[in-house]
């Protein structure tokens, strides 16, 4: 009997650290565990006792790289307890900064942390050498979000202008003038992304996924629709519960997330591109379709292309929504507290976010429950590096433990889930 174990003992791809391991026995692949030792942060704790509108601002520090999806998630999951709807001009502006935050983080992922890998540079430094000016592009495309944020939002990190309701402050038409002028030179950047990424060297494999992701009647998802699947899945957010549960298991301190009575699921951008094409602008979806892409895509590693789809979907609705733009009568409308319980689900980069909370009539937080996309993708990272091992056994150490890396980065485009690198041991016996 012919046994293999495959350790990666520092997997810095998360926002803590983690590792590998792989059982192969008689040449198939017995067991394989993703070992996040992210340490426990306590947001859900340390909301409790707090005041309702202060949500917004305490779980934005959640991630610096997607502070509106945390903001707006908590913004919506308030409003409904407090049974407030945010539309008009001001849900516009909500799906902006949404918008400017799709950009930055998806072009940092796509340029600087994924496209190394396909390319065969242990960085986005060393790709930069070679590649300048794609890398300029990059880097250029990307502070066309931080810009997007940063207006609407403040600051470009952690912003603090969002609040309950819609903002603390609305832009005017003229501070929304230039950043329209720079769109249309991102839009042409993102398209010129898209080409770009299609012709990287994409491994090919491909998995039956269960796609998760909302779906709004007439717009691709941001902040807002029902919670959709592949498979028969169609409930609001306040089902959420209902239908997908969290475990704990031994190898790790992240929580599993699956389907009830189903297991794994994906969510992200496979995806929402995969149940919302149709949704997409039509500039994006003639991309995609001279990029090779189809209505769906199941192969994991082409979410470097469909990120870049939807980096120039969000160019072409920011542009739209800036054109289109009227200041509100008011910045925010009111938002009083009751007691109730409210739930929200919006897309982050990564995938759907959900939060749930419960407020007295005064308007103090007893219980928070936050479900990050991360978590959610967690039991099927695994399982698509239980297939990439069994299809590339016969691979060197370094090219196998190149291949886990670049499929774990399929999913987090975190800036600590790409800056180390994995240290590979096999012991045969």
């Amino acid at each position: 009997m012919s046994v293999r174990t495959i350790k990666v003992d520092s997997l810095a791809r998360v926002e803590g650290e983690g590792a590998l391991a792989v059982t192969i026995k008689d040449g198939a692949v017995t067991d394989v565990t993703l070992d996040i030792f992210e340490p426990p942060r306590f947001f859900e704790a340390l909301l409790r006792g707090r005041r309702f509108d202060e949500a917004p601002d305490i779980t934005s520090r959640i991630c610096g790289i997607c502070p509106v999806a945390y903001q707006m998630s908590a913004a919506h999951a308030m409003e409904d307890a407090c049974g407030v709807t945010v539309d008009g001009q001001l849900r516009a502006l909500r799906r902006l900064i949404y918008c400017g935050e799709w950009i930055e983080s998806h072009t940092l992922h796509v340029y600087m942390l994924h496209a190394p890998d396909f390319l065969g540079y242990a960085s986005g430094i060393e790709m930069a050498k070679d590649h300048p000016a794609i890398v300029e592009r990059g880097l250029q495309l990307k502070k066309v979000g931080n810009d997007i944020i940063a207006l609407l939002g403040g600051r470009s990190v952690h912003p603090i202008n969002a609040r309950l309701g819609g903002f603390f402050k609305a832009p005017t038409k003229a501070a929304l003038a230039p950043l329209a002028e720079r769109l249309r030179w991102a839009r042409d950047a993102a398209l010129e992304t898209v080409h770009w990424a299609a012709t990287l060297p994409i491994p090919d494999f491909e998995r039956d996924y269960e796609f998760v992701a909302l779906s709004h009647p007439d717009e691709y998802p941001f902040n807002e629709g029902r919670l959709m699947s592949n498979r028969g899945l169609d409930i609001a957010p306040r089902e959420y519960d209902d239908h997908f549960v969290e475990t704990q298991v031994p190898h790790s301190n992240a929580l599993h997330s699956t389907i009830r009575g189903r297991g794994a699921y994906l969510v992200g951008p496979l995806a929402r591109y995969s149940l919302n094409f149709d949704r997409l602008s039509p500039v994006a979806q003639d991309a995609a379709r001279r990029a090779g892409l189809g209505l769906v895509c199941r192969n994991p590693f082409q979410s470097i292309v469909v990120r870049s789809v939807e980096i120039l979907h969000a160019c072409d609705e920011a542009l739209r929504i800036i054109e289109r733009y009227e200041p509100p009568e008011l910045p925010a409308v009111d938002v009083s507290p009751r007691a109730g319980v409210g739930y929200a689900i919006t897309e982050a980069p990564r995938g759907i976010l959900y939060h749930r909370y419960r407020i007295d009539e005064q308007g103090t937080i007893l219980d928070a429950k936050i479900v990050p996309p991360t978590s959610q993708n967690q039991k099927i990272i695994e399982e698509d590096l239980r297939g990439v091992v069994e299809a590339n056994l016969r691979m060197s150490k370094e090219r196998l433990t190149w291949r886990c890396e670049q499929a774990v980065r399929n999913y987090d485009p975190c800036i600590s889930c790409a800056t180390h690198f994995l240290t590979l041991r096999i012991n045969e016996t």
